[in-house]
């Protein structure tokens, strides 16, 4: 199954993005970022979900500008503790249970994926990027191969440092049977942090339609 494709670190030409329809637009909500958000979001065309990415942020300012912004998703990038996403759970059962949850998770040649368990049943879907100096944006993509180690049947979302060079390593990646849920691009697809390149937006797409 063709998986769904997020562009995440919004900022700048957000309309011009959305008219490619994507399935995700990702907005940081993380100031030590350089591509955080907190400006104003334009109508978006039917059909495409707002993920907010948080950084060991409180429960309450998530809360806040999910109400704010109308976000569909919450990405945990931070260090969330299984308790912490059962309390964010259990806000979001009274204001908005639609609303999904992700847990993400650094990996490296070394990550044992024992750490997804406890949070197996709490989260939605998980998201893979890069371990590297930055929380996320770091600009390479991890070993691929050791999600053949992948244990769980929970979707997941793949990200870090994926760009137009990996596209032909992605497809092989999607003929096999782990629960891809979604590509996450971002850096590899700017003209500046938040400026997105259309241009290669576009190709990505092209290239993704052809197996």
């Amino acid at each position: 199954m063709k998986p769904l494709l997020k562009i995440c670190g919004m900022k700048h030409n957000i309309a011009e993005v959305a008219e490619l329809q994507p399935d995700y637009l990702g907005f940081i909500f993380y100031e030590k970022s350089s591509r955080f958000f907190n400006g104003n979001i334009p109508s978006l065309p039917n059909g495409i979900k707002k993920v907010g990415v948080f950084v060991d942020e409180k429960i309450s300012e998530i809360i806040e500008l999910v109400k704010k912004y109308s976000l569909d998703v919450i990405q945990l990038h931070g260090n969330e503790t299984k308790e912490y996403v059962l309390d964010l759970q259990g806000y979001l059962t009274l204001f908005d249970p639609d609303v999904l949850v992700w847990k993400v998770f650094n990996i490296d040649d070394n990550f044992d994926f024992v750490q997804l368990k406890p949070y197996e049943n709490k989260v939605d879907a998980f998201l893979f990027d890069t371990k590297g100096n930055k929380k996320g944006g770091n600009g390479f993509a991890f070993n691929w191969e050791i999600l053949r180690k992948y244990p769980s049947k929970k979707p997941f979302v793949l990200s870090g440092g994926i760009g137009l060079e990996e596209i032909e390593a992605l497809k092989n990646l999607l003929k096999t049977n782990l629960p891809i849920h979604a590509i996450d691009v971002n850096s590899k697809f700017e003209i500046e942090p938040g400026m997105k390149d259309i241009a290669k937006l576009k190709k990505l797409l092209e290239n993704l339609k052809h197996d």
